[in-house]
């Protein structure tokens, strides 16, 4: 039976090899169905992907390669041993088997032992799987021996980070509380500062009040002192603080013994008013008796006629009354300027009137004041006001060379000019002596600051004036305007309409409704042509106006004069230029009717200036320096019969090279007037030129082929001209009463826009009408002197009922 159970363990244990052998032999393809079999398990925890079961294959193949080791795990060692115990019972081992055996027996120190019973077999396989066991779990063993050291060291190190954790947490605990008293502190500390600061701005204010109470025993103390004087350095700051005082006590009822310091501040203000009363009205007596005793003054002043020590002790009393009038009055004056500088430091018109009548009122109060001290006049008074009215000079002298806009400067010249000169100065020309010389001076300044600023302005805004594109939008621009002040007719007449239909159901109104009517009608018939706008007018011609109208009245009429002609001739200058402008961009009637009316514009404002618009030019001829010069230089010039001697040139040089002087006068109105008349001139001969230009081209060759023959030339015969063929005249006649029938409403019309007004355009256009009819006049007798009635029929060319018809319907 022993020998039966060995032989089933090493049998069995051969089986196992051979298993393990026989899984080796599998294939790859058993070994993918026993992966895929085990991966395609419903409940599979780790199922593997591609890469994974390749990964196994490789593992496999690998392992088919590796060699049998030359030590035999434990397990082997046992199953030789156990297949070794065959040998007391006769079982045939081989060699290398039994030596294996054998090493496996002195391995478990039992090579001595013999196994008879399965009680022993037993015993000895219990020890070997101990002894196997023993060996197979001592590096586990060893692992754990190693872990549960560093196990009971990590608690040791946890033991003392948990007492550490206690005492930190101890610590927190100790922080928090010394953090909260320290907080605490701080609080109580900050609240006490700030109930400290609150108090110290409590007696402060505290303090002030009561200081306004407690000044009450300083100001009775100086009020009942024996050496106090009203006229005394301490006086009026005494008041002062009495005043604030009085203020402050009377708005403040709510505080104790609220009218017992009120009643005592009243007190005192009434002690320091009788003390002023008292000081006043002493002062006032004495000064009234002084004035009352004028019998020494008058004395001297009789007596300065007669003897010159009284006339000097009467300068000297003069003098010493005009000093001290002008320590008085020097301070105030100087004062009241600054402060009306401040005032009206954005308004330098404002400044000047207030300025000067405050020193009118300064002037007239000192003469009335001398007066009565003195019966005789002096200069040294005007002296000292003229005097005191510089420093006003001096003041807006500054202010005055640095305006720029000529608006400001005209009305500075009609304040000094009309207000100061004509309206206070002749009415108290006495009083107002000095005054009247400041005021001159300055009138002086501006004067010639506005003619300096009024150069500028015209080489500036007149002459180098650039056009914007709006300024030359003619006929554009009023075109424009013509719609809209027609639109405003129209809603005029609709509403005049609406007011009549209204007025027809108020049966009883029917007088109202004739003066409403008639007062609509009237302002229909007065309404302003767009042309005639100020605001339409071009901008220098604008400029130049408003320049004349605000110099006219201001400056002299010798350097208005200048100034208007150098104005309006730059005008002048800038129109012509405008209108070329507009020639070059739209048409030639454009540009002509714009400089037209323009100039006619010009014409008519300047007429109400009632001033001589001619300037006087002195110029020096050399005409005769150069003649006599060029004879002695150039004797061979000279005739003969006129050659005597170098010396006989020379005195000639000397008696008839002098230069002469010659003056000539520039007529700015005559020269809008030139210009407007050759502007007139040329419209009228363009449009003559336009409308008749090829009859007249025509009649001229006539003209030609007539004088011609009458000075000798061959005869001649209008039917034998290739030009003058009934068809070829016909052309022309019927070209040129189509350019007259298509072109004369549109001329008319630019005539009536720019111009608007009919007497103006009638007045332009008859001379039109005239050649027009004059030229067709002369073709009809052409006609008739030279061509029959078949030829006639031919040319076709309308009578001069026809053609007064035509120009009349465009009339």
């Amino acid at each position: 039976t022993l020998f039966a159970l060995l032989l089933t363990l090493v049998l069995s244990n051969l089986t196992m090899a051979s298993t393990d052998q026989s899984l080796l032999d599998l294939t790859d393809k058993e070994t993918r169905e026993k992966l895929s079999l085990w991966d395609r398990r419903a409940d599979a925890t780790a199922p593997l992907t591609e890469k994974q079961m390749d990964s196994v294959l490789e593992i496999r193949a690998a392992a088919e390669k590796l060699s049998v080791p030359s030590e035999l795990p434990i397990e082997d060692l046992c199953s030789l041993s156990s297949r070794s115990l065959q040998s007391p019972f006769t079982a045939t081992v081989p060699d290398s088997t039994e030596n294996i055996l054998l090493k496996g027996f002195q391995m478990l120190n039992m090579e001595n032992n013999r196994i008879e019973t399965a009680q022993q077999f037993f015993a000895w396989f219990a020890k070997l799987q101990a002894n196997m066991g023993q060996d197979e779990n001592a590096k586990y063993r060893k692992t754990r021996d190693d872990l549960n050291c560093y196990q009971e060291h990590c608690d040791v190190i946890l033991k003392d980070v948990n007492t550490a954790l206690e005492h930190l947490d101890s610590l927190q605990k100790q922080y928090l509380f010394v953090s909260n008293k320290t907080g605490a502190l701080h609080e109580a500390c900050e609240q006490l500062l700030k109930e400290q600061a609150e108090l110290v701005d409590l007696a402060e204010s505290i303090q002030q009040k009561l200081s306004y109470f407690n000044e009450l025993e300083n100001i009775n103390t100086k009020l009942n002192s024996p050496t106090l004087s009203v006229n005394s350095e301490g006086f009026i700051p005494m008041l002062s603080k009495l005043d604030d005082c009085i203020e402050y006590v009377s708005s403040h009822p709510s505080f104790k013994d609220y009218p017992v310091y009120l009643a005592k501040f009243k007190q005192c203000l009434s002690k320091a008013m009788h003390f002023m009363k008292i000081h006043i009205v002493n002062t006032m007596q004495n000064l009234t008796s002084q004035l009352t005793k004028r019998s020494l003054i008058e004395q001297i002043e009789q007596r300065a006629e007669k003897i010159p020590e009284y006339h000097q002790l009467l300068d000297e009393v003069h003098q010493c009354y005009l000093d001290q009038r002008e320590q008085l009055l020097s301070p105030c004056i100087t004062s009241t300027i600054t402060d009306l500088t401040s005032q009206n430091s954005k308004d330098h018109c404002a400044l000047v009137r207030s300025g000067c009548a405050f020193m009118v009122h300064v002037c007239q109060d000192e003469h009335q004041l001398y007066n009565e001290f003195f019966s005789k006049p002096t200069p040294k008074l005007d002296e000292l006001l003229e005097k005191l009215c510089l420093s006003l000079y001096d003041v807006l002298r500054p202010l005055i060379i640095h305006i720029i806009h000529l608006e400001t400067l005209s009305e500075l010249c009609s304040i000094l000019k009309n207000e100061m000169l004509e309206d206070h100065v002749q009415n108290n020309a006495a009083q107002l002596g000095a005054f009247d010389a400041v005021v001159k001076q300055m009138l002086e300044d501006v004067q010639e600051r506005l003619v300096y600023r009024t150069h500028i302005y015209i080489q500036t805004d007149i002459i180098g004036y650039k056009p914007a594109p709006g300024d030359l939008a003619y006929p554009e621009k009023l075109e424009m305007m013509e719609k809209i002040a027609q639109s405003l007719k129209e809603e005029q007449m609709k509403q005049m309409s609406q007011e009549s239909v209204f007025s027809d159901v108020q049966l009883d109104d029917s007088s109202g409704r004739r003066n409403s009517s008639a007062g609509l009608s009237s302002r229909l018939q007065t309404s302003v042509s767009p042309a005639d706008l100020h605001g339409m007018w071009y901008p220098t011609v604008r400029r130049t106006l408003v320049c004349l109208s605000k110099l006219y009245r201001c400056i002299d009429k010798a350097v208005f004069q200048g100034l208007s002609q150098e104005a309006l001739s730059a005008c002048i200058q800038s129109l012509l230029k405008a209108s070329d402008i507009i020639l070059k961009n739209k048409t030639q009637i454009d540009g002509q009717l714009f400089l037209i009316k323009h100039l006619l514009i010009m014409r008519e404002q300047i007429a109400p200036f009632h001033t001589d618009f001619a300037i006087k030019e002195i110029s020096l001829d050399l005409k005769k320096t150069r003649d006599a010069a060029f004879k002695i230089l150039n004797p061979k010039a000279v005739p003969k019969f006129f050659r005597l001697n170098s010396h006989n040139a020379i005195l000639e040089f000397l008696l008839e090279g002098t230069p002469e002087i010659k003056e000539h006068y520039i007529d700015s109105k005559k020269d809008v007037d030139r210009h407007l008349k050759f502007s007139c001139e040329q419209f009228i001969q363009q449009q003559t030129q336009i409308f008749v230009g090829n009859l007249e081209e025509f009649l001229t060759k006539v003209a030609a082929l007539k004088t011609m023959a009458i000075q000798g030339g061959p005869t001649y015969s209008m039917s034998q001209q290739p030009w003058a063929q009934p068809a070829k005249i016909n052309d022309i006649v019927m070209a040129t009463y189509r350019v007259m029938k298509s072109k004369l409403p549109s001329t008319l019309q630019s005539m009536s826009l720019y111009l608007a007004n009919r007497d103006t355009e009638f007045i332009l256009f008859k001379p039109v009408r005239n050649n027009i009819q004059q030229v067709f006049q002369r073709l009809h007798a052409l006609l008739q002197e030279e061509y029959s009635g078949e030829d006639l029929q031919i040319i076709a060319c309308p009578s001069m009922e026809q053609i007064n018809l035509l120009l009349s319907v465009n009339k």
